[in-house]
């Protein structure tokens, strides 16, 4: 019986569009061009940088966004806020809280997307990062970690993320229930594979994971 449910952060609750834009913005390439490189990556199983390397060989991402940083103090750059929230977030996460599930956020973040999150003042439990863990998807530490916040039993906890490789396989491993949201463009691509079936749900929406989890009421 599944009684938490947790859940990854982009392209989970957050929408990156905003994000890889201003990326492109900032690498002087179209938004169209760096989008359709990034879902390339993602059909291949390749990291984002490697991207970045077709743009600008050799290319320094971290010293890339201090320089962002130094230009643009003020400005969103790689983060977000409120306004990246997919708008299905809020109102499911009430639904889910009304039937009685605890409710915990946890996904490879940098530092300052806990303040982000935070900020939002979502109905959840809890909000951990990789950053504040010191450990990120999908080392099985991390998946530990998930186990010990919540206080539940691994097969009691639902793990929810759009990717098999950092979140469905590892929370599989680690006993817990997962779904899988087809959103984004791993979500996408991944929920077409057949691998998909090792996740207990493949949804499109939180109105489709409250569904699914009908027959799985919280205890």
């Amino acid at each position: 019986m599944v009684r938490a449910l947790v859940f990854d952060v982009g392209e989970t609750l957050i929408d990156e569009t905003r994000i890889w834009s201003r990326w492109a913005d900032r690498l002087g390439v179209p938004r169209f061009t760096l989008l359709g490189v990034l879902g390339g990556m993602a059909a291949l199983d390749r990291p984002l940088t490697d991207a970045f390397e077709l743009f600008r060989p050799g290319f320094d991402v971290e010293a890339e966004q201090e320089a962002w940083k130094r230009e643009d103090p003020d400005g969103l750059r790689v983060n977000f806020d409120a306004d990246d929230l997919y708008p299905d977030v809020r109102p499911g996460l009430a639904v889910l809280r009304d039937l009685g599930y605890e409710l915990i956020i946890a996904g490879n973040q940098p530092p300052q997307a806990y303040d982000a999150l935070a900020a939002m003042d979502l109905p959840v439990d809890a909000i951990h990062t990789s950053d504040g863990w010191g450990v990120a998807k999908p080392d099985p530490a991390f998946f530990a970690e998930v186990v010990a916040v919540s206080g539940r039993e691994p097969g009691e906890i639902l793990y929810v993320g759009d990717r098999i490789d950092n979140d469905v396989r590892p929370a599989r491993t680690a006993g817990m229930r997962t779904a899988l949201i087809r959103r984004g463009p791993w979500g996408h691509l991944h929920a077409a594979r057949p691998e998909a079936g090792d996740a207990d749900f493949v949804v499109d929406d939180f109105p489709a994971l409250v569904t699914a989890l009908t027959a799985t009421p919280a205890g």
